[in-house]
């Protein structure tokens, strides 16, 4: 059974923040913007990689897939880096990918 999410009021930031029930942040992992084309594709390689030796797919950002559009480096590197830092039990090193990696939690699904 999944854990279930707590919403909490964050007043310093006048924001959302999610919560799972045992008090941890929900996170995810994205490129960071400043990330060239040559790296993001190297990272999109490796997580797709990684993740299908994990018995995962990118099919995510393949034409027709939930993450395809926009169809940009940027945010299929993103959707796969995502993908392989929570298969990997969402560990900060997880997201690294060079340097390129960033840990937000605001959820890059809904901008």
């Amino acid at each position: 059974m999944a854990s279930p999410v707590i919403i909490i009021y964050n007043h310093f930031h006048a924001g959302i923040l999610l919560k799972l029930a045992n008090g941890q942040v929900k996170k995810w992992c994205v490129a960071k913007p400043s990330t060239d084309d040559k790296a993001l594709v190297s990272n999109i390689n490796y997580a797709c990689e990684q993740l299908g030796i994990l018995g995962f797919n990118c099919s995510q950002i393949q034409p027709g897939g939930a993450c395809y559009d926009p169809n940009t480096y940027i945010n299929h590197a993103s959707s796969v880096m995502n993908s392989y830092y929570q298969a990997n039990g969402r560990q900060e090193h997880n997201c690294n990918f060079q340097g390129s990696g960033l840990i937000t939690i605001s959820d890059p699904s809904k901008k």
